[in-house]
C-alpha cells in the first residue's frame, strides 16, 4: 500500500520537477527570458499530477505616493494553503503603451515573480537583474573611426546633440578614441 504524501511534499515535489525554460527572447536587449505563460505551461500538468489547485489574483496596493500591482499565488488543496506574493510598480509612462498595457506590464511582472516565488525559479540571469546589467555592460559596442556609427557620433557631437559622456558610455572608447572624435567633431563643425 503507497503511502499519501502531504500538502507540503508535493509542494516540495512540483519545485524539485518544474522545469520552466527560458523560450522567449528579446530582440532589443539579446537576451532569452521565461514569461508567466511559460511557468505555468510548466506547472499545470503537475498541479494536476498532485492534485493541487493553483490561482492567480491581482491586488491595487498604495506604499507611499506610488501605486503597485500585488500578485497572490495561492496553492490550495483542502484546508491547505501556500502564498507566495510579488509587487510590481507601473512606470508613470511607459513609451508607445496605453494606460491599461501599461498596467497589464505590471501585472504580468508580479504574476511572474509571485510564481518565480513559490516554485523557487531562479532568474539571475534576467534582464532585470544586476548581473544582466554588469553582462550588457561588458558587451558595448566598440566605436571604429571607420564606421558609420563613428561619422554619426562625430556629427552628433558636433552639432552638440550628444555630449563626449553619453558617447563614452554607450561605447567602448579609450582616451585617445575621444581625443580623435574631438578632433574631428572640431573640423567637422568649422568646415560647415
Amino acid at each position: 500500500m503507497s503511502e499519501e504524501i502531504t500538502f507540503n511534499e508535493k509542494i516540495v515535489a512540483i519545485q524539485s520537477e518544474l522545469k520552466a525554460p527560458k523560450n522567449q527572447f528579446n530582440n532589443f536587449g539579446k537576451y532569452k527570458y521565461r514569461s508567466c505563460e511559460d511557468i505555468l505551461e510548466g506547472v499545470k500538468p503537475l498541479l494536476k499530477k498532485y492534485g493541487l489547485m493553483q490561482t492567480i489574483s491581482d491586488e491595487i496596493v498604495q506604499v507611499g505616493e506610488r501605486y503597485y500591482i500585488k500578485a497572490i499565488v495561492k496553492v490550495i488543496e483542502a484546508e491547505s494553503v501556500c502564498v507566495s506574493e510579488a509587487l510590481a510598480r507601473e512606470p508613470e509612462n511607459k513609451k508607445g503603451m496605453d494606460e491599461s498595457q501599461i498596467t497589464g506590464t505590471a501585472s504580468s511582472y508580479a504574476r511572474k515573480y509571485a510564481l518565480n516565488g513559490m516554485w523557487l525559479i531562479d532568474d539571475t540571469k534576467d534582464a532585470d537583474t544586476d548581473e544582466h546589467q554588469q553582462q550588457k555592460e561588458k558587451k558595448k559596442p566598440v566605436l571604429n573611426s571607420k564606421s558609420e556609427k563613428w561619422e554619426k557620433a562625430v556629427h552628433s557631437f558636433a552639432k552638440g546633440e550628444s555630449d563626449l559622456s553619453a558617447i563614452r558610455k554607450h561605447y567602448t572608447l579609450s582616451n585617445k578614441d575621444a581625443e580623435k572624435l574631438i578632433a574631428e567633431a572640431t573640423e567637422f563643425k568649422e568646415a560647415q
